[in-house]
């Protein structure tokens, strides 16, 4: 099938045009569909929700009923300065990067992961409310992890801000590539700042900074930094996060829904 017609294909089912952006379909009796970039070949299995096809860095995304596995090397899709000199997306940076800090390169660098999150397929609002852990608290479009607020135990972001890349994204020690803030490579170039970025891994979608062109105040979300309503994935209203450009940035006390798991 051709680009254009793909394209047009995946927009009646509802996806945008940056969901389908360079990607080809290849239908498959048992596993679904198979869509590929230059750098990621995507494997859809039979019965994962059209919304979760948005997660156009995922090696594969399939379904059991209950969870939603996605599987994801980690690696961004845009230039870092973090990728080695011979990878054709490094990119040299300097100058101002996130918050208007100065940017200060952090010793580590990008590698190739193997990284499994498993996210409930109906979230529901949790009994109790667990703290989201230092690591993986969810995945983006991309692949890329998001992290949360903190650099370590109790150690807030404050001292990291200045290594985050040219996408405002940066590699921990263990070469894990990783968000702590706004994806400014999704809400700037494959989507926009009121865009679908993600889940976390309680299932519940992550959306940009922006609502109906105006900026979401922090003051207007809940302890977890989200609300419910409706969005234009979700018609009939749904529990969602909001990134704002200040602490807590992602997630603010915990997951609202329970959490699934994080393997690599």
């Amino acid at each position: 099938m051709n680009r254009l017609l793909f394209c047009a294909f995946f927009s009646a089912l509802g996806l945008t045009l940056s969901a389908c952006h360079n990607r080809e379909d290849e239908a498959s009796p048992s596993t679904g569909t198979t869509t590929g970039t230059s750098s990621t070949t995507t494997t859809v299995g039979a019965g994962v929700p059209e919304v979760y096809k948005k997660i156009y860095g995922a090696t594969s995304i399939t379904t059991d009923g209950t969870y939603v596995t996605i599987k994801t090397t980690g690696t961004p899709d845009h230039k870092s300065v973090y990728y080695a000199t011979t990878n054709s997306l490094y990119e040299t940076f300097s100058g101002k990067t996130f918050g208007d800090n100065t940017f200060s390169k952090n010793p580590n660098s990008i590698a190739t992961q193997n990284f499994t999150f498993k996210i409930p397929l109906n979230p529901k609002v949790a009994s109790t409310h667990s703290a989201t852990n230092l690591g993986a608290i969810g995945v983006s479009l991309n692949g890329v992890p998001f992290f949360n607020q903190y650099a370590g135990p109790n150690q807030p972001l404050s001292g990291e801000i200045v290594s985050f890349d040219q996408w405002w994204g940066h590699p921990a020690p263990t070469s894990e590539y990783h968000y702590h803030v706004e994806p400014k490579y999704l809400t700037t170039v494959k989507a926009t700042k009121s865009s679908l970025l993600g889940f976390l891994l309680d299932g519940f979608p992550v959306y940009g900074p922006e609502e109906n062109g105006a900026l979401v105040a922090s003051s207007s979300l809940d302890a977890y930094h989200g609300h419910t309503h409706a969005t234009a994935d979700y018609p009939n209203g749904i529990y969602h996060y909001h990134i704002t450009a200040s602490d807590p940035y992602i997630n603010g006390s915990g997951y609202y829904g329970t959490a699934g798991t994080f393997s690599k």
